[in-house]
């Protein structure tokens, strides 16, 4: 497919994830609000009767239309095509449904599939419920396990990314208990080389990365703890010897506001908390979640089905409309235009 400079224009797949969540609700509103200077085509994989039933909350969203194979997607047909991979799932707007969770998990798994077969370039996920997954027979609980498990990646790593904040977890859903345990030199330095790469790819020609302590005030010269000196300053000597610029480890209570104001590009958290608490703060409606990884870019909005405002039209579709923009533009290494 061509934009109208005739550059190839890459194809993203957007899942639909739990059709009883408010994914088809952001989908549509996002599919109508989307800017042409996007650059990219979609393709869906979900339902198309739960995304056009939400026409009535978008009507300037495009037509769809269903197709039958991925095999042949027509190139010259107007609207956005959808793939249902042959789910049906019944639509009760706001309830848990073992079939909902199942039809999510077959659009992940045959999404990941043509992206791994080169037939999309990247993957948009819509939000899933972990436990309708389960419901339905899926071993998974959530997009990150299932899609480490079908392309094989050694280590993802989960990463939020807004305009003005950039953070990569060295964990993701851990007891904290297990998390201060997974505090290692090398945990740390794979999550500061994943982010440095994520930041190069979108732009960033030398990207200024911080890290975060573990404990209180970075440890306080071991006052409060050793991991700072034992597995965290390690590592980021070992990236500035590989040639990232890194700094740290600095107390969790002022990085991210650091950050914030400009003085980094990015940080590495410590545990899921400690990086999720001032993203959703500070860019809860416009952030990004990005699994660093994998062989593909997979980005998605950074909230969750939100059951009990479902189908119901009152649905924020500017994560959605974020994660589709950051998507084509890693996809197509659009540079970035942030000043240094």
């Amino acid at each position: 497919m061509t934009d109208k400079n005739n550059n190839t224009r890459p194809l993203l797949g957007v899942t639909l994830g739990d059709c009883n969540g408010v994914g088809p609700e952001i989908l549509a509103k996002a599919l109508a609000r989307l800017s042409p200077q996007v650059c990219c085509s979609l393709l869906v994989f979900g339902s198309l009767p739960a995304l056009e039933a939400m026409r009535i909350y978008a009507p300037d969203m495009p037509a769809l239309y269903e197709v039958d194979s991925l095999d042949a997607l027509p190139s010259d047909k107007e609207g956005v095509p959808v793939y249902n991979a042959g789910c049906s799932p019944s639509l009760n707007p706001g309830t848990l449904a073992a079939d909902a969770g199942g039809c999510a998990a077959a659009w992940i798994e045959t999404a990941a599939i043509a992206a791994l077969e080169g037939r999309i370039q990247g993957m948009i996920t819509c939000p899933v419920n972990k436990e309708g997954m389960l419901l339905s027979g899926c071993p998974y609980a959530g997009h990150t396990p299932m899609l480490a498990s079908l392309t094989g990646a050694r280590e993802c790593h989960m990463s939020l990314f807004s305009e003005r904040m950039r953070i990569v977890h060295i964990t993701a859903h851990l007891s904290l208990s297990d998390a201060v345990k997974a505090v290692t030199k090398e945990r740390v330095l794979r999550a500061v080389e994943a982010g440095a790469a994520a930041l190069r790819r979108i732009g960033f020609a030398a990207p200024r990365i911080a890290v975060a302590g573990l404990n209180p005030h970075a440890g306080e010269a071991g006052a409060f703890g050793n991991e700072e000196a034992t597995a965290i300053a390690p590592a980021i000597a070992a990236a500035c010897e590989g040639g990232v610029s890194c700094v740290g480890p600095f107390s969790p209570d002022t990085v991210f506001q650091r950050m914030y104001a400009g003085e980094f590009d990015m940080v590495i958290a410590m545990y899921h908390d400690q990086g999720h608490i001032p993203f959703k703060l500070i860019a809860r409606d416009e952030g990004v979640h990005v699994t660093l990884g994998l062989p593909f870019i997979r980005t998605s909005p950074d909230h969750g089905t939100a059951y009990d405002i479902a189908g119901k039209g009152v649905a924020r579709a500017n994560s959605m409309i974020a994660a589709i923009e950051l998507a084509a533009q890693w996809t197509r290494r659009i540079p970035n235009t942030v000043e240094k």
